[in-house]
């Protein structure tokens, strides 16, 4: 019964998801592609099942997809004659997906999910098994999955304070949703926790996935060029910020920090804010030039728009100091494993819940320091980068915080090994 008024809700929103893509594809027009995939209908995309074996793996937007790496290796290594679907919700999660793995995996977007479009689904792509990265609880879907006797893993599941909050509200319909799946792996203990009081059986932990992506040599290389590019200046990189955090870290770099020794690297969160961003370094009278420019950094320029996708490691291997964008902000935080594992001094704003365990253990470990409020974060930026000391104990620390929590994938394999006997 829980199920069947969810279903009736999902229904009164359709209108609103047509209107949502409307909306959205006014800044990204590639909303406006696949519109038939997102209400289960495939038409000449060749992702029949029927021949070739497949594996499907869901991955919401670009973290899930790029944390998905080592996993979708050990996945073809371990399934050499199997085909790797990805679906995907967001068109920057389905480019992510081209740029890192190009035509080695196949994708479509996931479909919304109403009880017939997902069957459709499950029927035309036919997959021997279902992986879900992170936290995404379609009911109908899992109920479709169990229709269809395609076992559904959650894999890689993070659940914070709050989304368990969120559950809680649908007791029923969220204990149904869970016990449907073939196995959960969680990030952590308090993870794994949470999903069992909202009703999850035999939940394993596997740790965190995205500390076993390793950085590309090739981004290292890149990383390299780019510090070429910018001479011996200090600089330090704003990664993944959201909408809002950039005009706040620009009024404070020009207030307590722009003296035109050192260079600020802001990289935006989402492709379609690359523009907004250069107009408020613009708007606030900073010389400024963009990465699409491919040319070496001027010495008058002061803040640097990373308006590149897929180059984050070589971002954060270029930089002297990271702070973790979706932090200053009720974000969550974006993810800093990755800088971690460059070894590239970390700060973080308030706002963690998205990387809570992770970011309490490398503030810790000595590996990232916390922040207030963005005043506060450019005084300790001008505080690291005056002290190269600090910043090389912090670098040594975030490889060793890395490199302790590697092996999630490998117990993530043994787990849906299990599962699918």
């Amino acid at each position: 019964m829980a199920r069947f008024f969810y279903t009736l809700a999902v229904l009164a929103l359709l209108p609103w998801a047509v209107l949502h893509l409307l909306w959205r594809a006014r800044r990204q027009p590639e909303y406006l592609r696949h519109w038939s995939e997102r209400f289960g209908f495939f038409g000449a995309a060749d992702i029949r099942g029927s021949t070739t074996p497949t594996i499907w793996l869901h991955a919401v937007s670009v973290g899930e997809t790029r944390a998905a790496q080592p996993l979708v290796a050990a996945l073809h290594e371990c399934y050499p004659a199997h085909r790797i679907l990805f679906t995907h919700m967001t068109p920057t999660g389905r480019a992510t997906s081209e740029a890192l793995f190009g035509d080695t995996v196949a994708r479509i977007y996931l479909p919304y999910d109403t009880p017939w479009a997902m069957r459709r689904f499950l029927r035309h792509l036919r997959p021997q098994f279902g992986l879900i990265m992170e936290t995404e609880l379609w009911p109908n879907l899992i109920a479709a999955c169990r229709q269809e006797k395609v076992p559904l893993q959650l894999v890689n599941a993070r659940l914070s304070a709050r989304s368990e909050r969120r559950y809680e509200m649908f007791p029923a319909l969220t204990r149904e949703a869970l016990r449907g799946l073939a196995a959960i792996g969680a990030q952590s203990a308090a993870d794994a926790a949470r999903l069992e009081a909202l009703g999850a059986r035999g939940v394993t932990v596997t740790g965190n996935i995205k500390f076993d992506v390793a950085a590309p040599p090739e981004q290292i290389e890149l990383g390299r060029e780019f510090r070429a590019r910018r001479g011996a200046r200090p600089t330090w990189l704003a990664a993944s910020t959201r909408e809002g955090e950039e005009a706040l870290i620009l009024d404070a770099w020009k207030e307590v920090g722009a003296d035109g020794a050192a260079l600020l690297v802001l990289v935006p969160r989402h492709p379609q804010r690359f523009d907004e961003v250069a107009r408020l370094a613009t708007d606030r009278g900073f010389k400024v030039q963009r990465r699409s420019d491919n040319a070496a950094i001027e010495p008058a320029t002061q803040v640097l728009i990373g308006d590149s996708m897929g180059e984050m490691f070589a971002w954060y291997a270029s930089a002297d100091v990271a702070f973790i964008g979706g932090s200053l902000l009720d974000f969550g935080s974006q993810n800093l494993i990755e800088a971690a594992a460059c070894g590239t001094p970390i700060l973080i704003g308030p706002s963690t819940r998205n990387f809570a365990e992770a970011a309490r253990e490398a503030i810790a470990c000595g590996a990232a320091q916390s922040v207030r409020d963005a005043v506060d974060l450019v005084v300790q930026v001008n505080a690291l980068l005056a002290n190269t000391a600090v910043r090389q104990v912090m670098g040594a620390a975030g490889r060793a915080f890395a490199g302790r929590h590697r092996g999630a994938t490998a117990r993530t394999m043994e787990m849906i090994s299990r599962a699918v006997r």
